[in-house]
C-alpha cells in the first residue's frame, strides 16, 4: 500500500471514530508549529582572519575555502527548495484527501438535511481537523453558509473563495487567502444517496504550517554544511599552514623579488660564499669566492678535490666540519674560513663555507686597539669632566683625563673675565688675559708654568694647532706661532732642555666666544701628535668646553641670583626698642633659592617678626622674595593681625605671577611660598604668631629652656582654600625669639625630627647674645656650605617699664576732653616732657573729641614714651575715621588733618573689640619753622 492509500486509511478510521463518539464535546483548534529560525557563523571568518590574502598561502586558502562555500550554498539552497516543494505537494494531497474522506463519510449528509447541522457536524470537524493535523475543516451549504469552522465566531458566515464550482463538478483544490491567511484550500461537494448535493466540505493547510514542515529540514542542511564547511577549512587550513611554511608567508610578487634580491646580494657581498652538497661537490659559489679560491667558470659541479685549491683548503671544505674562522693561505692571502652544515634545522645535507681576507687583519687590529682605547677615553672623559659647576675643577678633571693616557702633561687655561662669570672678550690683536687654571704631568718637576701665573693669548684661532720639534723645532717663533703672549726665552728654552717635542694646542670655545686653551705636551720616547690624535683632542676638549661652559654661566647666574637676594634683603635693621635682634643669611652651595627675614616695626610698640622661604631656585626665586617681601609690608602698614595678613599674602601670590612668562615663552608661576609672621608687644609681652606651611618658632626662656610653641601650621602661599589660625603666647622678658627657614634643620642627610633635636640641644643651656646664638646656631648646624638656603632671625624681648605706660577711661560725654588734657599734662611733667605737653594735648583733644562724637564707648586713652612719644584712643565702633580737607565755610573737619599735620605719623589699627587711632611724636627734635615736611611744633 503506498503512503497516499495508508494516510486515506487513517483518515477514514478517525472519521468514523468521531461519528461513533458524536456527543463528544468539541475541542479548540492545535494551534499550528512556528517556523523555527536558525542561524550560524560561518567559520571560514575565523580562518581568513588568520591568513594574508597577499601571500601565496593565503591565496590558495581563499580560493579552497571560497569555492566550498560557494558550493554548500548552492546546495542547501537546492534542498530547501525541494523540501518546500514536496511539502506544498503533501499538503495539496492532504487537504482533498480529508475534504473527500469527510465529504463521504456516513451520517454527514443526513446531518446537513437535519435541523441542526452544526450540533451534530461541529464536534466531528474539529476531532477530523486535530487527528489530521490540517488548520480548518468547514462544512457549508448549498448556499455556501458555514455549519463549522474552528472558530465558532465565523460559523453562519459565508465561505471565501471560489466554493460554487464545487457544486457541480467533483471538487478542487487552490490558493488562496482566506480567514487565516494564505492557504492550500480543498472543496469538496457532500452527495445524498440520490446523487444530490448536501453542502459541501472545505479543508484548508495555511503556508505557515506548510513552511513549518519544510523549515524542519533546514537546521540539518546547515548543519550538514557547517559540517562540511569545517571540514574543508580544516583542511584547507593545514595546507595553506604548510604551504604558507614552506613559502615564509611571501606573495608571488615577493617571492619573486626575492630570488632575484638574492641572487644579487649573494654576488655583490665582500664575503665569499660556497655550497657543497652531497658528495662534497660544489653546488654554489658567488663572485667573491670565485676571485678569493681562483675558480674556474666550470666549477659548480665539481668535487672540491678537483678544483685545483692548495690541498690544505681543499681538505678542510670536504671535511664537512663546523669551522669558525681558521685560517687558511691561499696564494698570497690569508683567508678566514666559516664552515657550517645545512642539514643542521632539517634542511639538504651538504655545507656553507664562508671566506673572508684577513691579509690586513693585524694592521687593523692595531688600529682597533687604538681606537677602543680613545673610546674609553672619551668614555672616561664624559663621566668625570663635568662633576661640579666649578669653572677650576672642570678644569682640572680635563687636565687629570688627559694625562698620561693622551699626553705627558696637560695644562689648562682659562681667560680671566672682568666680571666673574661675564664673556671673556678681547680684540682680535690684542692678547686675552688667560690664567694657568690645571696641570697634570707624570714629573711634577716639568718646566712649565704653575697654576696661577697670567699667560697671554691671541684669540685669532679657534682650531688646534700641533708642532713637532722634528719638523720646526720648539723655539720663540713656534710660541708666537701658537699664539702665546707673556713667554721669556728662558721658559721656552727650559722646555726644549727638558726633552718636550711635540705640543697641541687646542682652544675651549663655546658659542663662537674663545673661553680658554689646553695644552697637550708629550717628551722622551713618546710618538709625536699625528692628525688622529689632533681629531681626538678636538673632540676632547669640545666635549670639556661644554662643561666650563655651563660651570662659567652658572656661576655668573648664580652671582647675579646671590647678589639680587642680599640686596633684596634687609642691610639695616629698623631702630626700636622692643627687641634686640641679629640675623643671617647663607645662600645655597648650588643654586640661591628665595629665603628671607624681616623686622618691621608697627604702632604701639610692637614689632612684626618675618621668616618665609619661595619654592624655586635662582633668579626668579630671588624677585619673587623681593616682591613678597614688598607685600607685607604694606599689609604691615595696615596693622593686620597674624593670621589676616599671611590670608592677603595667600591671595596675593595666588595672583602675583599670572600672565608672566620668562624668556623662553613659558609660564613663570610660582609653585608656593612658607611664611611665619609674628607680632611682639613691648608693653604686654604677648607674642601672636601664625604660619603657612613654615617651621614654628623656637622660644628660649630666660633659664635657658628651650620650647616650641603650639602654632596651627597651615597651608604654604598659594594653595588657597584653607583660613590661618594665629597662636598667641606671653613671652618673658629676656626671652629669645628663634625664627628660621627649612634650611637650617633639615639638610639632605638630615631628618627634619633629627634637626629639631639638635637645634633644641644648641640652643639650651647659657644665656647668650643674638649675635652669639646665631654664630653658635650655624657653626652646629651646618658642616659644609649648606644645599639650600638659610635665613635665620634672634631676637631678645624687652619690655616697656610701667613707667612708661599710662591709661585712662574717658567717659563719653564732650566735657571730658579738659580732664584728659590735664592728666596728659601732669604725666608729661613727671618725665621731663613739658616741651611736648601742647602737641600732645592738642593730638588728644582731637582724638578723643572724635571717639566721642563719631565712636561708642568705653573709650580708652593711652600713652606709651619709648624711643618716640606715642598717642592712643580706643573705642568699640569698627568705624574707621578719614583724613579730608576742610572748606573755609565748614565748622569742623579739621581735627585729623592737624592731628596729620603735627604728628611724625598716626593711623588706624583694629582689635577683636573695636579699634585704635594712633599718633606717634619725635620727642627731643627742635621745632622746624616751615620744614620740609609741613610740621611745626
Amino acid at each position: 500500500m503506498s503512503g497516499i492509500g495508508r494516510f486515506r486509511a487513517r483518515l477514514r478510521r478517525s472519521v468514523r471514530s468521531s461519528h461513533r463518539h458524536d456527543g463528544g464535546s468539541s475541542g479548540r483548534a492545535t494551534p499550528a508549529p512556528s517556523r523555527q529560525e536558525t542561524t550560524h557563523r560561518s567559520p571560514g571568518r575565523d580562518l581568513l582572519a588568520l591568513f594574508s590574502v597577499h601571500t601565496v598561502a593565503g591565496q590558495v586558502f581563499c580560493f579552497v575555502l571560497g569555492l566550498v562555500v560557494l558550493l554548500i550554498t548552492g546546495f542547501a539552497v537546492a534542498l530547501v527548495l525541494q523540501g518546500r516543494r514536496d511539502s506544498l505537494q503533501e499538503a495539496r494531497m492532504r487537504t482533498l484527501s480529508v475534504a473527500e474522506t469527510f465529504a463521504h463519510a456516513p451520517g454527514v449528509a443526513a446531518a446537513l438535511d437535519s435541523k441542526d447541522p452544526t450540533a451534530l457536524l461541529q464536534p466531528r470537524a474539529e476531532q477530523v481537523r486535530k487527528d489530521a493535523h490540517v488548520d480548518y475543516v468547514v462544512v457549508a451549504s448549498t448556499q455556501g453558509i458555514r455549519y463549522t469552522h474552528p472558530d465558532p465566531a465565523l460559523i453562519g458566515g459565508h465561505l471565501i473563495g471560489p466554493w460554487k464550482e464545487a457544486l457541480t463538478g467533483p471538487g478542487f483544490t487552490r490558493t488562496f487567502r482566506g480567514s487565516r491567511g494564505p492557504s492550500i484550500n480543498s472543496v469538496v461537494p457532500v452527495p445524498r444517496p440520490d446523487g444530490s448535493v448536501a453542502g459541501l466540505v472545505s479543508v484548508g493547510i495555511t503556508d505557515r504550517a506548510v513552511n513549518s514542515v519544510a523549515d524542519r529540514s533546514i537546521p540539518f542542511s546547515i548543519g550538514a554544511g557547517v559540517a562540511a564547511l569545517a571540514a574543508t577549512a580544516a583542511g584547507a587550513a593545514l595546507v595553506s599552514r604548510r604551504l604558507r611554511r614552506q613559502t615564509r608567508g611571501l606573495g608571488p610578487r615577493e617571492m619573486t623579488r626575492m630570488y632575484e634580491h638574492h641572487d644579487a646580494v649573494l654576488h655583490a657581498v665582500r664575503e665569499g660564499v660556497l655550497i657543497i652538497g652531497p658528495g662534497h661537490r660544489l653546488t654554489l659559489a658567488n663572485d667573491e669566492a670565485r676571485r678569493l679560491l681562483r675558480l674556474s667558470p666550470d666549477a659548480e659541479g665539481r668535487a672540491v678535490t678537483d678544483l685545483g685549491l692548495e690541498p690544505a683548503t681543499a681538505e678542510l671544505l670536504a671535511s664537512g666540519r663546523t669551522v669558525t674562522d681558521e685560517v687558511l693561505r691561499s696564494g698570497n692571502r690569508l683567508l678566514a674560513v666559516n664552515l657550517r652544515p645545512t642539514d643542521a634545522r632539517g634542511g639538504p645535507p651538504g655545507t656553507v663555507a664562508t671566506l673572508r681576507d684577513t691579509t690586513e687583519l693585524r694592521k687593523i687590529t692595531g688600529r682597533a686597539e687604538l681606537v677602543h682605547e680613545r673610546l674609553l677615553l672619551l668614555y672616561e672623559a664624559g663621566t668625570r669632566i663635568g662633576t661640579t659647576l666649578d669653572v677650576t675643577r672642570t678644569a682640572q678633571e680635563l687636565a687629570e683625563v688627559a694625562t698620561p693616557g693622551f699626553a705627558d702633561v696637560t695644562t689648562v687655561d682659562l681667560a680671566d673675565p672682568a666680571i666673574p662669570g661675564e664673556e671673556p672678550t678681547a680684540q682680535s690683536d690684542t692678547p686675552l688675559d688667560m690664567r694657568r687654571t690645571a696641570v697634570a704631568a707624570t714629573d711634577p718637576d716639568q718646566p712649565l708654568y704653575p697654576v696661577g701665573r697670567l699667560v697671554g693669548f691671541v684669540p685669532s684661532r679657534i682650531r688646534a694647532m700641533r708642532v713637532n720639534s722634528a719638523e720646526t723645532g720648539l723655539g720663540p717663533e713656534v710660541i708666537t706661532q701658537l699664539g702665546w703672549r707673556y713667554w721669556d726665552p728662558e721658559r721656552a728654552a727650559g722646555i726644549l732642555d727638558y726633552g718636550f717635542h711635540s705640543v697641541l694646542s687646542v682652544p675651549l670655545h663655546a658659542r663662537g666666544i674663545i673661553l680658554g686653551l689646553a695644552n697637550f705636551w708629550r717628551a722622551g720616547d713618546s710618538e709625536p701628535f699625528d692628525d688622529d690624535d689632533q681629531s681626538f683632542a678636538e673632540e676632547l676638549v669640545a666635549r670639556a668646553s661644554i662643561s666650563v661652559d655651563n660651570a662659567r654661566r652658572y656661576t655668573r647666574e648664580h652671582e647675579m641670583a646671590v647678589t639680587l637676594q642680599r640686596s633684596l634683603l634687609p642691610s639695616d635693621l629698623p631702630e626700636q626698642n622692643a627687641l634686640d635682634v641679629a640675623h643671617r643669611y647663607l645662600p645655597a652651595r648650588a643654586e640661591v633659592g628665595g629665603d628671607w627675614f624681616d623686622v618691621i616695626p608697627l604702632s604701639g610698640a610692637r614689632v612684626a617678626l618675618v621668616v618665609g622661604d619661595v619654592v624655586g631656585y635662582g633668579l626668579h626665586a630671588a624677585a619673587t622674595m623681593g616682591r613678597l617681601r614688598t607685600s607685607i609690608h604694606n599689609f604691615s602698614a595696615l596693622d593686620f593681625a597674624p593670621d589676616e595678613l599671611l590670608g592677603h599674602l595667600d591671595e596675593a601670590v595666588s595672583r602675583i605671577d599670572q600672565g608672566e612668562t620668562t624668556a623662553d615663552g613659558s609660564s613663570a608661576e610660582i609653585t608656593g611660598a612658607t611664611c611665619l609672621y609674628a607680632i611682639y608687644d613691648a608693653v604686654s609681652g604677648n607674642c601672636s604668631v601664625a604660619r603657612a606651611g613654615h617651621p614654628a618658632p623656637a622660644l628660649v626662656l630666660p633659664d635657658g629652656t628651650v620650647e616650641f610653641p603650639e602654632v596651627p601650621a597651615g597651608l604654604p602661599l598659594g594653595i588657597g582654600g584653607m583660613p590661618f589660625e594665629a597662636a598667641e603666647f606671653h613671652v618673658p622678658e629676656g626671652s629669645r625669639l628663634v625664627l628660621y627657614t627649612d634650611g637650617l634643620i633639615e639638610p639632605r642627610d638630615r631628618d627634619i625630627d633629627a634637626g629639631l633635636e639638635l637645634l633644641r640641644a644648641t640652643l639650651a643651656g647659657r644665656d647668650r647674645t643674638p649675635e652669639e646664638t646665631c654664630d653658635d646656631l650655624l657653626d652646629a648646624m651646618l658642616i659644609e656650605q649648606p644645599s639650600d638656603d638659610v635665613a635665620l632671625l634672634v631676637a631678645r624681648t624687652h619690655m616697656l617699664d610701667p613707667d612708661q605706660v599710662a591709661q585712662w577711661d574717658v567717659a563719653i560725654d564732650p566735657a571730658a576732653v579738659a580732664g584728659v588734657r590735664k592728666n596728659v599734662a601732669e604725666w608729661l611733667a613727671d618725665r621731663g616732657l613739658d616741651e611736648e605737653a601742647f602737641t600732645t594735648e592738642l593730638i588728644l583733644s582731637e582724638l578723643v573729641t572724635n571717639a566721642v562724637r563719631y565712636g561708642s564707648g568705653p573709650i580708652e586713652v593711652r600713652l606709651l614714651y619709648d624711643r618716640n612719644l606715642i598717642c592712643e584712643v580706643s573705642d568699640t565702633s569698627n568705624t574707621s575715621p578719614h583724613l579730608r580737607y576742610a572748606a573755609t565755610t565748614d565748622e569742623g573737619g579739621r581735627g585729623l588733618f592737624l592731628v596729620a599735620q603735627i604728628a611724625e605719623r598716626w593711623g588706624t589699627r583694629y582689635t577683636e573689640t573695636g579699634k585704635v587711632i594712633w599718633s606717634e611724636q619725635t620727642v627731643g627734635e627742635p621745632e622746624e619753622e616751615n620744614g620740609g615736611n609741613g610740621k611745626n611744633r
